[in-house]
């Protein structure tokens, strides 16, 4: 009796175990459950799809419902978030009856669709709250000889069927974000046509595309939108004609012109009369801003500008005056200097998040979203729970499922824990959420429609919502910072590459007489390689700016000195000329080109200088040949170095450096030169004598002749006259005159 006493309890621990190991033999999946929030006299439909992944054929197997207790808060709703596999005595007990379905046979590997209908009167649910709703399969593997649970799946069934006291502000951001497209290389036509990096952005704004998605799906929602300004001047520059760099490194003509006209235009009507908040051009790092990039002088200046062009892209582009008092930090992590980095530029509101600053303990419920951290700074705290639902692959319709139902239970636990009390509520998702993401969020708050225990409000509404008194306004210490978010930081070369960049583009700004060709390209470029995007990207973000900063050293070689070869300079004085040539489609001035004598005592510059400057102004596409005096006081050459400068006295380009050799021409050399040239003076004289003399004779000599012929001629006969004598003139013998050409 003893051994059987013991024997007795043991059977059923060992069935318990074999059920829990057995548990996961069935993958239960659930793809819909509609409505997600029901209310009296609404029927529950349940579809999803069982998958045997064991080894054995299951037989005679049943779906059935299981409604578990009410859970009593937020913390229970996470454990059973956690829990995997059947636990006997914990799960519920299955409803049965005509609420299953029958399935006589699920081989290995084989799916299997179902559908549950149950009206909701059935599932007695007895208080408001929130309800553990499984779904599971039973049945017999082959060669068992028992049924047992091989799968289950746990959701959540928020049952408040009546509108309570006081409903939760609820606040959900929908951001429109997106990766870096645009290069900073633009045409040389007027248009300055874009060159964009590829043509990814095509797919996103494209119908069922990620960015198409969310302005559809946001069209209809109670949310405010929170954009980059950087999207939308890059779609907008898509709308005309652009270039996409290809693998090669050519060009080739954008196509997608229809395709971003549509999204913009759709966008454009979306936002009228609704809260937009604008976050700085290209949606900069903050947190590495501050970390590592506040140290590297200048850094801070380029959030400032981002932060001003933001507005102004906006209202150009959607031609509504967006908000552009909110700093976003990634994830919503906030320590110190992440504040003063996100206030330097203006922003008075800082988006953080529950994990971040963490309540104490003194509030037994989540407070309001707005909290007062000093300097007349607030930080608009999101909820981390109802922020991270959305997180992962929500492309399949069973995953989508479980994190709107378990949005739509926290959201309602939430609102139970204080019924007294009205609070604010933040929601602020992931920044680029995928389409599934989209969707998921966009069924999760459509269940919040009937606004039973949520009520919306805008993001302003929530940072200006009264604070709770008891609430943590502690920003915490950089230590605490988290270190898996510090390790994708971007790093300090990011920092001292954009500081490069910009004093390049500072250093060649001056001399153009048409700046903002370049400054405006460049500078949103600059912008982008401060991106958040870039995070876990290291190697295509240096890239990136790389390219950026190759582009603009190839822009300003565009203006040169051309290379001279050596130069032979004879006697005391004589002009040295220099060019410069200007290849760029626009106009350059403010340039001082300088001449420097490495031997003044040899060679001497205008006037006696040792270096001798003229300004340079050159229209685009010329170039400009500058003369400078110089003067020779001994033989030899002389190393001359041409270098070009800004008019503040800034080094513009490399110095070009050529040799003249001096030649300086001596008295006696000039004493030889002179008797050569009294030789040569005298030598015309001599011939000019002999040639005049010969004339004459000539002229003599047909004198005679003519007396002769005379003489015989025969008497009344006319003499027959002779070809007419040149009127040449007499030479004239004085010097030639100045310019004169003499012949010799």
């Amino acid at each position: 009796m003893l051994a059987g006493l013991l024997y007795l309890p043991a059977a059923p621990v060992t069935h318990a175990a074999s059920r829990a190991s057995d548990a996961d033999t069935v993958d239960v999946a659930l793809n819909s459950l509609s409505p997600s929030a029901p209310v009296k006299d609404d029927t529950l439909t349940i579809s999803g799809t069982v998958t045997n992944k064991g080894k054995k054929t299951i037989t005679d197997a049943e779906v059935d419902l299981r409604v578990g207790p009410r859970l009593s808060g937020r913390p229970d709703i996470d454990e059973v978030s956690k829990a995997t596999g059947y636990t006997p005595g914990a799960d519920a007990k299955a409803l049965g009856g005509p609420y299953s379905v029958k399935i006589d046979r699920l081989a290995t590997g084989i799916s299997e669709d179902f559908t549950l209908t149950v009206p909701v009167s059935k599932l007695k649910l007895d208080e408001a709250g929130v309800y553990q709703l499984g779904v599971s399969l039973s049945g017999q593997a082959a060669g068992d000889s028992y049924d047992q649970v091989l799968g289950i799946e746990r959701t959540f069934l928020p049952w408040q069927p009546e509108s309570v006291g006081k409903r939760t502000q609820l606040t959900f951001l929908w951001p429109l974000i997106s990766t870096t497209h645009l290069s900073a290389e633009t045409g040389s036509d007027e248009q300055q046509t874009p060159v964009f990096e590829n043509d990814a952005l095509a797919a996103e704004l494209a119908p069922g595309g990620r960015l198409d998605q969310l302005v559809s799906l946001g069209s209809q929602l109670p949310i405010t939108w929170v954009i980059d300004p950087d999207l939308l001047a890059t779609v907008d520059a898509m709308t005309r004609n652009y270039e996409v760099r290809t693998e090669t490194g050519d060009t080739v003509p954008g196509r997608n012109q229809a395709v971003a006209k549509q999204w913009l235009s759709s966008l454009e009507k979306v936002v009228q009369d609704r809260q937009v908040v604008a976050l700085p051009f290209a949606d900069p790092d903050l947190a590495s801003l501050a970390h590592r990039g506040k140290d590297v002088s200048g850094s801070l200046g380029h959030l400032q500008r981002a932060t001003a062009v933001a507005e102004t892209t906006v209202e150009t582009v959607l031609h509504v005056k967006p908000s552009t008092d909110f700093a976003w930090p990634v994830e919503g992590a906030v320590d110190p200097s992440v504040v003063d980095v996100a206030t330097s530029a203006g922003a008075h509101n800082i988006i953080a998040r529950s994990d971040s600053l963490k309540e104490t303990g003194s509030v037994a419920y989540t407070p309001s979203a707005a909290r007062p951290i000093g300097g007349g700074t607030t930080a608009v705290v999101a909820d981390a729970r109802l922020s991270k639902a959305f997180y992962g692959d929500l492309s399949k319709a069973g995953t989508s499922t479980l994190a709107v139902q378990q949005f739509l239970a926290q959201s309602l636990a939430l609102t139970r824990q204080a019924p007294d009390a009205q609070r604010s509520i933040v929601v602020a998702p992931q920044r680029m959420p995928t389409a599934g993401q989209a969707q998921t969020m966009a069924k999760a708050l459509q269940g919040l429609a009937g606004q039973r225990w949520t009520q919306p409000l805008d993001l302003i509404g929530a940072a200006e919502a009264k604070p709770d008194p008891d609430a943590t306004t502690r920003v915490p210490a950089a230590s605490q910072y988290p270190k898996k978010l510090r390790a994708r930081e971007l790093p300090v070369q990011t920092f001292q590459d954009i500081k490069s960049t910009q004093g390049t583009l500072d250093s060649f700004k001056v001399i153009l007489t048409s700046p903002d060709r370049v400054v405006t390209p460049f500078g949103n470029a600059i912008n982008r390689e401060m991106s958040t995007s870039w995070r876990g990207k290291a190697g295509v973000a240096a890239q990136y700016r790389n390219g950026v900063q190759s582009y603009l050293e190839d822009l300003t070689t565009e203006v040169r000195l051309i290379q001279k070869s050596a130069l032979t300079l004879s006697g005391r004085s004589a002009t040295i000329p220099v060019t410069v040539q200007n290849k760029l489609v626009q106009g350059v001035d403010n340039l001082v080109l300088r001449l420097k004598s490495s031997n003044p005592t040899r060679l001497k510059l205008d006037d006696g200088s040792v270096v001798a400057e003229q300004p340079i102004k050159i229209n685009g596409g010329h170039s400009q040949s500058v003369k400078f005096t110089a003067a020779a006081n001994a033989n030899g050459p002389v190393q001359v170095t041409a270098q070009l400068y800004t008019e503040d006295g800034k080094l513009y380009g490399g110095p070009m450096t050529f040799t003249v050799k001096a030649s300086e021409i001596t008295p006696t050399v000039m004493l030889v030169i002179a008797g050569g040239v009294l030789l040569l003076v005298l030598a015309g004289v001599r011939m000019y004598t002999q040639r005049k003399r010969a004339a004459a004779r000539e002229a003599a000599t047909a004198g005679e002749a003519a007396d002769e012929t005379h003489d015989s001629a025969v008497p009344g006969t006319p003499a027959q006259q002779s070809d007419p004598t040149p009127d040449t003139g007499p030479e004239n013998a004085d010097p030639s005159g100045a310019g004169e050409k003499v012949d010799r």
